[in-house]
């Protein structure tokens, strides 16, 4: 006979989230889950709580993310949840395995007005992989187990379980549970040969390597491929630091030429979106090497596009026996032009104007950060040159708001970053508009002794509206934050530590004393409000 559990909701709750490999909980308190901070405080299971729920979703998704396994956050009802929507929808579009646990409004007064009642399904139904409400205490761990099932098959991404009132306090026996087996997608093989026969044929290819190569744990073949077929690779999201900043396939700043010259760009793992100019390569051939069926792109005709484990597909590449041209004048150019562009980007981040210029913050951070360091963006036009300067030297190191582009992830994924990684360096990196979405988010890294460094880059506007306002209509509204603003004494008042740099030649000794304080350091960087990252539009 199968080992059985029983106890209340929280406990079978939780004992399905311990076999899927969930290790800890983000919260804000609420009555409504009482249950399942009972379960975790009986059996030492940690709780890290937060000062706003969406900082809870957010941490979940950071420990997704970097761990590559489900996060768990615990919201009340009501307000809770809703204050989690944000957080969900940017795991959603980021595909990360988050599981969102609500308390709801008990169902046998339901319609009769009771606190935070309110049917949340409908709400969280288009940007989850499964939402449900669990109607009794012996359906709890099953319900667990299909969440994260959902949640954890590709293409991956958010879930969400409520639980009524009295059917998370009842008690109820189930079989011990048992984590799902998650089956890889097989891809097709013909696709997959033709897609390979494409990009060993092509005198100038590139690869474009984006987020699902590294959840799908797929770094090791994509370098494998790359350097069969000897294709340049370029890098977004947490597909950066695939191939490490010195690999002589490995490319950040010669981007333009390389979509402009290419003849067949293959895009893994990442959607053929704004980013990456919805997917028009001028003449070349598009080859979406994609994880599952539902990621290929409808907005455009792929030449190929092999739907499946990344891991097979780019093995196939690496293994394509057919002929193979030879790209090494390619290569050899872009080496050139990428050469070109980081000697204009060093002169750029050693700049000695003051105010400061933002890409001096990058030049003194690339003299601090470790190569393990994990390096968190939260913000607008300040974040967009730390993609443009910040080169991780790992894998599985870099997290940003992604597609979705929601601000206010910054405290979250920091907390996310420092559970799963107690002795890396953590920096986020944060424009003064985004401070005022989680900064108060600091008091809880510093009541859980989860020690960060902020750096802030303070230019008392809100860049990616007020230049482009400028130029539309000669005037801008909206758009102005109060210069000079003191984010660093904020944090010294929620118990942290930190300093405001005024001039470029402080600003090494300022990280330095971050990065050695050990508690919630904030260094206030007050840049130049005339330096706006250049782009041809803020708006696609």
């Amino acid at each position: 006979m199968a080992d059985m559990i029983e106890g209340h909701g929280g406990d079978l709750a939780l004992a399905t989230l311990r076999a899927y490999g969930v290790t800890e909980m983000f919260t804000l308190s609420g009555g409504h889950v009482f249950p399942l901070y009972d379960a975790a405080h009986k059996s030492g299971f940690p709780i890290y709580d937060v000062r706003h729920e969406q900082s809870a979703v957010f941490a979940a998704e950071a420990v997704a993310k970097l761990q590559r396994r489900p996060g768990l956050a615990v919201l009340t009802a009501g307000p809770g949840v809703t204050n989690g929507i944000s957080g969900l929808t940017s795991a959603f579009f980021n595909a990360s395995p988050v599981l969102v646990m609500g308390g709801r409004a008990p169902a046998f007064r339901w319609g009769a007005g009771s606190l935070q009642e309110i049917d949340h399904i409908p709400l969280v139904a288009p940007v989850t992989k499964y939402a449900a409400t669990i109607p009794d205490p012996d359906a709890i761990s099953g319900e667990v187990s299909r969440a994260l099932t959902a949640a954890l098959t590709a293409h991956r991404g958010p879930a969400f379980l409520d639980v009524p009132l009295e059917v998370f306090f009842s008690t109820g026996e189930v079989a011990a549970p048992a984590a799902a087996q998650i089956p890889a997608v097989e891809p097709d093989p013909d696709e997959v040969a033709r897609a390979a026969a494409l990009v060993a044929g092509a005198e100038r290819p590139v690869f474009i390597a984006g987020s699902d190569v590294w959840t799908g744990d797929a770094v090791e073949a994509l370098r494998a491929a790359a350097e069969a077929l000897r294709v340049p690779v370029f890098t977004n999201g947490m597909g950066r630091g695939a191939l490490p900043p010195g690999h002589p396939l490995a490319f950040a700043r010669a981007r333009r030429p390389a979509l402009d010259g290419a003849d067949v760009v293959v895009v893994v793992g990442t959607p053929l979106d704004f980013r990456l100019g919805f997917g028009e390569f001028g003449d070349a051939q598009v080859v979406h090497v994609v994880d599952a069926p539902s990621q290929r792109a409808t907005h455009v005709t792929p030449a190929a596009s092999p739907a499946g484990d990344l891991r097979a597909i780019l093995t196939a590449f690496a293994n394509h026996p057919g002929s193979r041209a030879d790209h090494s004048d390619w290569v050899a150019g872009l080496r050139t032009a990428e050469d070109a562009a980081k000697a204009r980007d060093a002169e750029a981040m050693a700049a000695e104007t003051d105010p400061i210029r933002p890409a001096r913050i990058y030049g003194e951070l690339r003299q601090v950060l470790d190569a393990d360091a994990v390096t968190i963006g939260d913000g607008g036009d300040f974040v967009s040159y730390a993609g443009r300067y910040l080169e991780p030297a790992q894998p599985g190191t870099w997290l940003d708001p992604g597609p979705y582009g929601c601000l206010g992830t910054g405290m979250g994924y920091a907390m996310g970053a420092r559970v799963t990684y107690p002795d890396r360096q953590v920096c986020v990196l944060m424009g003064d508009g985004a401070a005022g979405f989680s900064l108060m988010d600091v008091e809880s890294l510093v009541r859980q002794q989860l020690p960060v460094v902020i750096v802030v880059g303070n230019n008392g506007i809100w860049g990616l509206e007020k230049h482009p306002m400028q130029a539309m209509y000669g005037y801008d509204v909206a758009a102005d934050l109060q210069p000079g603003l003191r984010y660093d004494d904020v944090v010294r008042a929620l118990g942290g530590a930190g300093e405001t740099v005024e001039k470029s030649a402080d600003l090494g000794a300022a990280l330095r004393r971050a990065f050695d304080s050990g508690v919630p350091y904030l260094v206030n960087v007050l840049t130049d409000p005339t330096d706006a990252y250049p782009r041809s539009s803020n708006l696609a």
